[in-house]
Order: C-alpha cells, then sequence, then structure tokens
C-alpha cells in the first residue's frame, strides 16, 4: 500500500474516524484521520473522490460535521468506502500530497455543534462502589437495575481535548460543619467516559426501539466528564447533579462511525432482573473497547497511568440508553450527545474515578515522582486514551486531555 501505516499509531485504514481541522488559515474543514496525516475532505472533494463536488465541497467546509452527518449512513457510509478504495490503490494517486495534511501541523477543532447532551450512569461497577461510599448497606438505589439512570447536562460547556478547565467555585460544605461556604472546589475529579453521537432526526412523540438504535447513532468518541466532588455532594439532593458537573466536559476531536466498531461487538454482561420489554436486546450489543487514563501532574512531564478499563464493563448499552431516553417521546437531533457514564472495571485498577481510586479522598495514590493525589491539583494535565485490536483490525479514538487552571 502506498501509505504506511505504523504500528503504534492511533489510526488504520480500518477506522477512518471523522473531524474538522484547520492549519493555521483559520479555515475550518473536515478531515479523516489515517496515521500520521489527516485526509482534507474538502481537497477530495474538489478531487472528483466523492462525485457531486459542489455539494461535498460545501458541506466539508463547515464549521462542524452536523451537516455531513445529517445528510445519513448512506452517504457517510460512501464517504469511508471511496477513501478506503483511494487509500488501497497500488500506487501513490497524483493527487495524494494535495489531499493529506501532516498531522502535527493541523489544530483540531470541536467536531460538532450539540444541541442537547445527556449523562447517563450505566457502570454498576463505578455505581456500586459510589453506593458503598455513602450507603454501605444498600449501594444500588431501587431502580438502578430497571433503567438507565441518567440526567440532561450543560452542552454549551463542552470543549474540544486540549482545552484547558478552570477549577470551579461553588457552595462546599467543610468537614466537621453543617453550614456552607463559598469556595474553589477541593475534589476535582475526572470521569472515563465514552460519548455517542446522534446522526439522525427522530420525531417528537415517536420512540427509538432498541432495534432501531443503530439508524441513530452516528459514531462514539471519548468524553471527560470533569466533577467537582465537593460542590455536588452539597446540591445533589434532591434533584441530581448541577454546578458540580456543568463547568466543563471534554471530547477527543475524532469521531469513529458506529461502522468501524462492528468487529469489536460483544455481549454485555447478564441483567437481572430481566429489563422491561422495550429495554430488552438481542446479540451483541456492547463493545470491547479498551480505555486508559493517565495523568502528568502540574511542573512535571512524567505520566502516571491511574487507570484501565474496557467499555464492555458497561451494564446499560447505548441502544437501551437511546431507547429508554426516548421512549416518553423526547425527540433527538443531530448532534445531540449522549455519553455513560464513568465506566469501571471490577478491580481498583480499572476504576474510572478519583473518587473510586482513592475511595473518597481516603488512599492516597502513589505517582511516578515520589508525589500522591487523592483529587486534581492546578496544573495537572489527565488524558483519556481508547482503542481495539482484534484480528489485525485496530481501531483508535486519539486522546482527550485538559490542564487544571487555578
Amino acid at each position: 500500500m502506498w501509505l504506511s501505516v505504523p504500528a503504534n499509531t492511533d489510526f488504520s485504514i480500518h477506522n477512518l474516524p471523522f473531524g474538522i481541522f484547520h492549519t493555521g488559515d483559520d479555515r475550518a474543514r473536515a478531515g479523516i484521520a489515517i496515521g500520521d496525516h489527516i485526509i482534507d475532505l474538502v481537497a477530495a472533494a474538489e478531487a472528483g473522490l466523492f462525485g457531486k463536488i459542489r455539494l461535498f465541497k460545501k458541506v466539508f467546509a463547515q464549521n462542524t460535521l452536523n451537516e455531513f452527518i445529517g445528510m445519513g449512513k448512506s452517504a457517510t457510509n460512501r464517504v469511508r468506502r471511496k477513501v478506503q478504495d483511494w487509500l488501497h490503490l497500488p500506487a501513490a494517486p497524483a493527487n495524494a500530497a494535495r489531499l493529506l495534511i501532516d498531522r502535527r501541523s493541523a489544530t483540531m477543532l470541536m467536531p460538532i455543534r450539540i444541541p442537547n447532551y445527556t449523562d447517563f450512569y450505566s457502570s454498576i461497577e463505578h455505581a456500586t462502589n459510589v453506593g458503598r461510599m455513602f450507603r454501605p448497606d444498600n449501594p444500588l438505589l431501587p431502580n438502578w437495575r430497571w433503567l438507565p439512570v441518567g440526567y440532561h447536562g450543560r452542552a454549551s460547556s463542552i470543549v474540544v481535548s486540549g482545552t484547558p478547565i478552570r477549577r470551579p467555585w461553588g457552595q462546599i460544605v467543610p468537614k466537621g460543619q453543617e453550614t456552607p461556604v463559598y469556595a474553589a472546589s477541593q475534589q476535582l475529579d475526572f470521569e472515563l467516559e465514552m460519548a455517542f453521537v446522534i446522526g439522525k432526526n427522530s420525531e417528537l412523540g415517536q420512540p427509538v426501539t432498541v432495534e432501531k438504535a443503530d439508524e441513530y447513532i452516528f459514531g462514539l468518541l471519548l468524553f471527560n466528564d470533569w466533577s467537582a466532588r465537593d460542590i455536588q455532594r452539597w446540591e445533589y439532593v434532591p434533584l441530581g447533579p448541577f454546578l458540580g458537573k456543568n463547568f466543563g466536559s471534554s471530547v477527543s476531536p475524532w469521531i469513529v462511525p458506529l461502522e468501524a466498531l462492528k468487529p469489536f461487538r460483544v455481549k454485555g454482561p447478564k441483567q437481572k432482573p430481566a429489563p422491561l420489554e422495550y429495554l430488552q436486546q438481542k446479540g451483541k450489543q456492547q463493545y470491547d473497547i479498551d480505555l486508559e487514563v493517565v495523568i502528568t501532574p502540574a511542573n512535571s512531564a512524567q505520566e502516571t497511568v491511574l487507570s484501565r478499563s474496557n467499555t464492555r464493563h458497561l451494564y446499560w448499552s447505548m441502544a437501551q440508553q437511546l431507547a429508554h431516553h426516548t421512549v416518553n417521546g423526547c425527540n433527538v437531533q443531530v448532534g445531540d450527545l449522549m455519553a455513560s457514564g464513568t465506566i469501571s472495571g471490577p478491580t481498583p485498577g480499572s476504576y474510572g474515578s478519583l473518587l473510586e481510586l482513592s475511595w473518597g479522598g481516603k488512599n492516597p495514590i502513589p505517582l511516578n515522582g515520589a508525589i500522591t493525589r487523592t483529587f486534581l491539583e492546578d496544573g495537572d494535565t489527565l488524558t483519556l486514551r481508547a482503542g481495539a485490536e482484534k484480528d489485525g483490525i485496530r481501531v483508535g479514538f486519539g486522546e482527550v486531555s485538559g490542564m487544571i487552571l487555578k
């Protein structure tokens, strides 16, 4: 093949994730990641790779992928197939240099405009761990095994990887006191999540069934739902998360189309009791995607791996999340983002938050360089990574990172 893909790259031709970038000229355009390069889809359209040159050039010259995604899977899958065919040509096409951008010269932008954002709570390990800290005798609330618990979050504060996150302020109740003070959060945390992007509008009043969910899910991206645990602890009763969550969430710049993940479908955990009929599913509805969390402490270039987990640990699948979200007739829109909630595995090394890893701050976590953390400190950089490999097919999600600012 004319374009080699290094063995340790995050992307392969089986993957071809979509993103939005510019190269210093502030001219946003769509691209596909391949190895150390980005295929400029505007240039590819001008070269006639997809037919209908005017249409595709216009669609790919947008600031987000929403218009392209809204064209439907027949169009988005066609673009991926055409690019795969082009990459498989036996010799370098004459137009290769014009279409390929060095990824090092590109600035990645927010890939989608997000009309609405929902966060779920779909890892039974995470829900059980958090419950044990506050309700040791009854960690899971009565509804947890019956429905995918979720809440509507704040879309306006979702940012692309690399955007710094400012430490939030709010009401906190100091240890040993009963009344709150206004202060900066001292228990700033990450949440390891995977999110899916809606690729098709639904009608108000018409639920999306589990069986139809794949038609409405365009693709997946990595998601970090930053959390201020001390603010959250005081405010969440009775209506749930608010200021402890809405100050910022971070996404990876690359969206992996659902079709690229087909080889990695697996069965999820057995659900007991059996869900109600509208949540029942057949076949392989989860994904075998490896996840990694690393921290780079302030004034250091040395990473420490905090956690390694996998999306297959999720109790509730994306199809079930979408079916439950819409069972009451709630409609979804192209670009809507739905996150999994923290993904924790069964062992301490696979927990998806510092709240669990430090067990509420009681157990400091040793880092490389003879320092410790219970929660994030100013200057720390937190990075999530994800990828999967099977039978020679490799899928990468890139990474999502953010530095904590005072």
